[in-house]
């Protein structure tokens, strides 16, 4: 299906005090650039939103600016030219490209389509839509709800699994989304070490290595990790040696104090 993708990421950000949401960073890259990638497929990536460096995107500004999520979207189509519209939020970083292709094959065989979360309510910012269809319903529309812009023209309602439509509005989205980041990585590099991640216990490691950066040094956080691994591959390290390295990592202050001034 030839389609052009429209991502809306002009918000405020109230819930997150006004910070650039979309620029926000997730696993090394920002919001808008993780729902960027999900639509590499798309013959038009559109974002209505501000500038940014990523190439091969077209930047359109609502009017007036930050006016809502129904004169973004009005911009965003402006520039679209496929008979199939992508509407994605700037802020989802667990879309893909497989939930896109996915989204696509449903509104083949039917029309519209809208996600729907974890408790069965529709995301109307994650869909794909008949373009015509989507800008003559626009062209009659006074309201400034997407729901009510978006919703007669829904045929199927479409649940995926990995939580496509998980949006980041709070500080606390947007830590959930980096721990599921952080879960990824922990198993694929347990895979490629050969270790088991049920004997991983990551927690305790983070909290080790976050006692180390603030109370020794930040470099010494990553180093400590590595020594640790080394001392339990060979064999040599106690028990309670995370306990032990963490209790030196807090008293740090005090024990260079104490080996400064010992004659």
């Amino acid at each position: 299906m030839e389609f052009d993708a429209v991502i809306l990421a002009g918000g405020t950000a109230r819930r997150l005090g006004g910070a650039d949401k979309p620029g926000l960073t997730v696993g090394g890259r920002t919001l808008v650039e993780h729902v960027v990638a999900a639509v590499a497929g798309a013959g038009k990536a559109i974002v209505a939103g501000p500038e940014r460096p990523i190439p091969g995107v077209v930047f359109v500004r609502e009017d007036p600016p930050r006016g809502g999520p129904v004169p973004a979207l009005a911009a965003g189509l402006s520039e679209v030219r496929a008979p199939w519209v992508v509407l994605l939020a700037g802020d989802l970083p667990f879309m893909t490209a497989a939930h896109v292709s996915a989204m696509l094959r449903a509104a083949e065989r039917a029309g519209g389509v809208v996600l729907v979360d974890d408790g069965g309510r529709e995301q109307w910012l994650a869909g794909v839509w008949p373009a015509a269809e989507l800008k003559a319903a626009l062209a009659g529309y006074g309201g400034r709800s997407l729901k009510g812009l978006l919703g007669p023209l829904v045929a199927v309602r479409l649940a995926l699994r990995g939580r496509p439509w998980f949006d980041c509005d709070t500080m606390d989205d947007l830590e959930e989304a980096r721990m599921n980041v952080l879960n990824e990585w922990t198993a694929l590099a347990c895979k490629e070490l050969g270790i088991d991640p049920a004997t991983v216990d990551r927690d305790l490691i983070l909290d080790l290595t976050k006692e180390v950066a603030h109370g020794v040094a930040r470099p010494a956080a990553p180093l400590t990790a590595y020594l640790l691994g080394l001392a339990q591959g060979a064999g040599t390290a106690p028990e309670d040696a995370v306990a032990k390295l963490t209790t030196m990592a807090k008293n740090w202050s005090k024990a260079t104090t104490e080996t400064l001034t010992d004659d």
